[in-house]
């Protein structure tokens, strides 16, 4: 987790035991509480490093890293190109 999904759920890591992303995404709702669904509901999901286009659907694997990332502000200034990718490990 990142950002404000990271202070709103109070650890960067957790593990969860589902098959499915929308189990693991209701799982951290219980866990977490409202304010992290809030943060949950304008963040980007990724699975393995790929954005999960059929988000609840996605099926889970052992192993499987599951990245929840909130949308963040910027500075006026330009930003030069991205050089890496950042994941959460659950």
């Amino acid at each position: 987790m990142f950002a404000s999904a990271r202070e709103a759920a109070g650890r960067r890591v957790d593990e969860f035991d589902a098959r499915t992303l929308g189990e693991v995404l209701e799982l951290m709702g219980g866990r977490y509480g409202t304010q992290f669904a809030a943060v949950l509901a304008r963040s980007r999901v990724w699975v393995n490093g790929d954005e999960a286009p059929d988000g609840s659907a996605t099926e889970l694997h052992d192993g499987d890293e599951v990245a929840v990332l909130p949308p963040v502000s910027g500075g006026s200034e330009r930003v030069g190109r991205h050089t890496g990718a950042v994941q959460g490990r659950w």
